[in-house]
């Protein structure tokens, strides 16, 4: 079982930053999702970090309940304390279940390819979802991306978990096994890319372009219960 951490990076700005880093791929998820019928649904947000996303997606679309789960205790602490007045809660917790059962709905962005054991999470998921309910895990980690080779030893350099080595066919396999229905998009193929800042993981703006467009997906997992 993993344990939980203090942070999730060893540089505390990886964890700072991702709200303002993330804004517009949350803003592309929320525009993506099918979402269930919004008044009465409970939401769960798989490696919560600092919270960003819930709060955005809640006041855009308010929900019954939202949920968010990390390993990360004091990102856990910084989200509780940032949520207001909404429906939110976050959690500290190795295991999904900690969370809660029955959500209608369970997104997560850039975490599934750093979760060790994909049968387990597969099997957990199945637990908290409610009949009918799907999963959208959204990453361009994985080992067909043509630059994941560059970026994993770059990533493991401040990552306090061990950065597995997924393929596509290694996470879809997993939720196949566990009984979901699975389904891939392009998430981004039609979306216009910012170019507004340099990155280390990118050596040209094509290289970006074609990253996104083609190489970050998302999975969708229908529990059928």
């Amino acid at each position: 079982m993993t344990q939980l951490l203090r942070t999730w990076s060893s540089q505390p700005d990886q964890e700072d930053g991702m709200t303002e880093e993330h804004d517009w791929i949350w803003n592309e998820m929320i525009g993506a999702v099918h979402w269930p019928e919004m008044a009465t649904a409970r939401v769960l947000d798989v490696g919560c970090n600092q919270g960003g996303f819930l709060r955005k997606l809640y006041d855009r679309t308010p929900f019954a309940e939202g949920v968010g789960v990390d390993l990360a205790q004091e990102a856990v602490a910084m989200a509780e304390a940032r949520k207001g007045t909404r429906p939110l809660r976050y959690v500290a917790a190795n295991r999904l279940a900690e969370a809660g059962t029955g959500f209608d709905v369970a997104l997560s962005h850039e975490v599934i390819y750093l979760v060790g054991d994909l049968k387990d999470h597969a099997t957990q998921m199945a637990e908290v979802l409610a009949p009918g309910a799907a999963y959208h895990a959204v990453t361009c980690c994985h080992s067909d991306n043509p630059l994941w080779a560059s970026w994993r030893p770059m990533i493991q350099e401040f990552s306090n978990l061990p950065v597995p080595d997924h393929s596509v066919a290694d996470i879809s396999g997993a939720f196949r096994e566990a009984g979901f229905d699975v389904s891939i998009g392009r998430f981004l193929a039609d979306a216009f890319i910012p170019m507004a800042w340099s990155s280390a993981y990118f050596p040209t703006e094509l290289d970006r372009l074609e990253t996104y467009a083609r190489w970050k997906l998302m999975f969708k997992f229908t529990w059928p219960g």
